[in-house]
């Protein structure tokens, strides 16, 4: 019997306890109260509400705009949804970077002003510090390697990182100290698939792939790109499960034309 079908409410300790099983974790992005309840009804393990929010929802070309009170708008919205999984918060730009008692505060904010089980953030030696002082206040954290959105500037591109050796091997390295920092998981964002297996076979923690292939012990993409709301976005490693763009336009465009015509509303649809 599998881990998932036992368990009424995921914890960081649940996540462990997947990967010891060789149970995959699912994890997907969600930002209000509607698509979560959907999400967290279906049996997601994990939701993250991610800054990605800044692309998604708001329209900015990078994650870089979104401030830490609307990421905290937008946990409350998902924390009020669930019932069961594991809702994990990004910390955004700029709200914890160079500055560990700033990042302990941002989080301590995120954990009681939207009542979420955990934070993540992005990087490896250059935050391990913040991460140790907000694990020390009792704030799990998810951390994040790779390609890493919010030092989009930094690389001038979307492209996968860690092809070569000497990058692969300081991503390696950092995944290690994250892990001996006290990070419950880490997120592998868009990087060989070879790469993240080695890392997933190397730590003991859960490691969440995006674009890390397929020998990592679960999968997280963002919402919009899953269920096809988005249409500009194709990488190699999404999968679309829905084309709803098309779907909701279609059914748009029914509406107005049932409405042009005046045949919504009929008479059995009024009072």
């Amino acid at each position: 019997m599998s881990v998932h079908s036992e368990i009424k409410k995921v914890t960081t300790n649940t996540l462990q306890g997947m990967k010891q099983n060789g149970e995959k974790i699912s994890m997907l992005t969600a930002y209000d109260f509607s698509m979560a309840r959907i999400f967290d009804d279906a049996g997601i393990d994990v939701l993250l509400v991610g800054d990605s929010a800044s692309n998604v929802m708001a329209g900015h070309e990078t994650t870089l705009p979104i401030t830490l009170d609307q990421m905290i708008y937008h946990a409350q919205s998902v924390v009020r949804a669930i019932d069961r999984c594991l809702v994990i918060v990004d910390l955004p730009f700029g709200s914890y970077q160079g500055n560990s008692k700033e990042a302990l505060n941002s989080a301590i904010r995120i954990m009681k002003e939207a009542g979420a089980h955990g934070i993540k953030l992005e990087g490896g030696a250059e935050v391990t510090d913040s991460i140790k002082r907000i694990i020390s206040a009792g704030v799990p954290v998810m951390g994040h390697l790779g390609l890493t959105p919010q030092s989009i500037y930094k690389f001038g591109t979307y492209a996968v990182r860690a092809k070569e050796e000497e990058e692969a091997e300081i991503l390696v390295q950092n995944a290690h100290l994250l892990e001996e920092a006290g990070c419950f998981a880490i997120v592998l964002e868009k990087i060989p698939a070879t790469l993240g297996k080695r890392v997933a076979a190397e730590l003991k923690i859960p490691v969440i792939g995006i674009g890390a292939g397929k020998y990592v012990d679960g999968q997280v993409l963002v919402m919009h790109d899953m269920l096809g709301i988005t249409k500009e976005f194709s990488p190699r490693f999404l999968r679309r499960y829905l084309n709803l763009y098309d779907d909701i336009k279609n059914a748009t465009s029914k509406y107005i034309n049932d409405v042009k015509k005046k045949d919504f509303p009929n008479e059995t649809e009024q009072y």
